[in-house]
């Protein structure tokens, strides 16, 4: 019986940005009598459906995004004779759709890394059930990952979690319903040690995939340390001095590492804090800013966001501490009009931000959005190729609405136009070429240029053109240049490099 884990992509670069964390942690929850899992990353190379056979196990981890290529795996995997689990935030929260739709034998809600050994026990007695729960993993139970088994030369960072959950409820997320709200954190111990694995292998810029590096905000410790009761801010005083102590310990790594992460604007306003970051070098934030006007971040229940001039303070606050900001935006907002895409990249480039992506408000399951939009489309009958519009993800992808929601003042084209503008404004080669001057080199500009350019390729023009050659195009010029853009990211192998202590 062997073991197959598989990340669906309906497109392949041949060359990934991050490791799907995921696959590897699964590999270590493999036991070891199975032996090592056959691990397929469609956003590298498709599946060849020849490797599964009769009675093997097919893991297959599916996000909203990815689920009806994930149903098309796990058909074929079942037609070849395996047995069928899928798992994953999406499987988590519609689990008899993959049944229905993906051929499934078994899906795991939850967390995976204690619960997938029990399933593969299962199968391998012939007692496999349908659905098991996996539910939320504590932090002393968090698997490392099996990096030997990642291929040595497909990525250009590697990943490392160090906490699950955020505290946050913003309306677009379902990280918060599905994680849960209370940040699961890692000891600095097992974090370390997995960095200094990678390190060996060679990667230099290490990913930090947490829901929310900055779990516990100083307005949190000054509302605990008001109750009379002192049990909450002494475990959210732990949490930080936790924070702390990893971010010291980073910053003990080779001087040659570099570490991204995604945090809440909230941070700007913890200069402690943010001089952690850039010791520990964390060099990379991901920043939810959503919406640049205060009646937009109201609509994503996310006032705790700045807007207008304050925004643009904030932003630049991290700068100032030497963490480069990539600034997460969303447009079709009921309270957006047709100034909206100028005035937010105006922000973006007045902020000082170094990337910027800008996507379209899409309800997506789990989240408090989608719960509205479905109770709004009950009486709706639209189907397209047979699906209704609040199961856009079972959508053949051509076509695939871009805008689910309707907007008071906007159409579903004007939106998309705006978004595909908005990236094409910022990401024009002379506005690129200015930000570059955050790095010194002439060479480390050229590399921010290609780095800027392949951004664009990958996440922007392949999910927002309608136009399927310019997709197509779009794909076809980002696997020309992930290659050489690889080679700025990897380092030489330090094979005994040791763990600081």
């Amino acid at each position: 019986m062997r073991i197959h884990l598989v990340n669906p992509s309906d497109v392949s670069f041949g060359i990934g940005v991050i490791t799907p964390r995921w696959l590897y942690v699964l590999a270590q929850a493999t036991p070891l009598r199975f032996g090592d899992p056959i691990i397929t990353d469609e956003t590298l190379d498709q599946l060849d459906p020849s490797t599964i056979g009769a009675g093997d196990v097919v893991g297959i981890g599916i996000h909203t995004g990815n689920a009806l290529r994930g149903y098309q795996l796990g058909k074929l995997a079942r037609d070849a004779g395996a047995l069928v689990v899928f798992g994953g935030i999406h499987a988590t929260l519609f689990p008899e759709e993959a049944h229905q739709l993906g051929g499934a034998h078994a899906v795991v809600k939850g967390d995976g890394d204690l619960v997938w050994a029990t399933v593969l026990d299962d199968f391998e007695a012939g007692r496999g059930q349908r659905v098991y729960e996996g539910g939320r993993v504590e932090p002393e139970d968090l698997l490392p990952a099996r990096w030997d088994l990642m291929p040595s030369d497909r990525y250009m960072w590697a990943s490392v979690q160090t906490v699950r959950g955020c505290p946050k409820h913003c309306s677009f997320c379902s990280v918060w319903k599905t994680d849960g709200q209370r940040p699961r954190q890692r000891g600095s111990d097992g974090v370390i040690e997995e960095i200094v694995e990678l390190r060996r292998r060679g990667f230099r810029f290490i990913a930090l995939a947490d829901d929310n590096f900055y779990p516990v905000t100083l307005t949190d410790l000054q509302m605990a340390s008001r109750r009379s009761d002192q049990a909450q801010f002494q475990s959210l005083s732990a949490i930080r001095a936790e924070r702390f102590a990893l971010m010291r310990r980073l910053a003990e790594l080779p001087d040659d590492m570099v570490f991204f992460t995604q945090i809440t604007m909230e941070a700007a306003e913890d200069p402690e804090f943010l001089d952690a970051m850039k010791k520990a070098r964390i060099k990379g934030a991901l920043v939810g800013v959503e919406s640049v006007t205060p009646e937009g971040l109201k609509d994503v229940h996310k006032a705790f966001n700045a807007a207008g001039e304050h925004l643009v303070d904030r932003l630049r606050a991290f700068k100032h501490h030497g963490v480069h900001v990539l600034g997460s935006f969303i447009f079709g907002l009921p309270s957006d009009n047709a100034r909206t895409f100028d005035a937010t990249v105006d922000v973006a480039q007045r902020a000082g931000v170094t990337f910027a992506q800008f996507v379209m408000l899409t309800p997506f399951p789990g989240t408090t959005d989608f719960a509205a939009w479905e109770k709004m489309m009950e009486a709706d009958t639209t189907r397209i190729a047979g699906t209704p519009l609040t199961r856009h993800w079972l959508i053949p992808d051509g076509l695939r609405p871009k805008v689910y929601t309707p907007h008071p003042v906007m159409t579903a084209e004007d939106i998309r136009r705006g978004t595909q503008g908005a990236w094409d404004r910022f990401y024009t080669l002379a506005n690129i070429w200015e930000r570059s001057r955050c790095v010194e080199s002439l060479k480390s500009r050229l590399a921010f240029v290609l780095v800027s350019k392949l951004y664009r390729q990958m996440y922007a023009n392949t999910g927002i053109a309608t136009d399927s050659a310019r997709i197509g195009r779009s794909a076809q010029w980002a696997r020309w240049i992930a290659k050489p853009t690889r080679r700025l990211f990897v380092g030489r192998p330090m094979p005994d490099l040791a763990t600081p202590a």
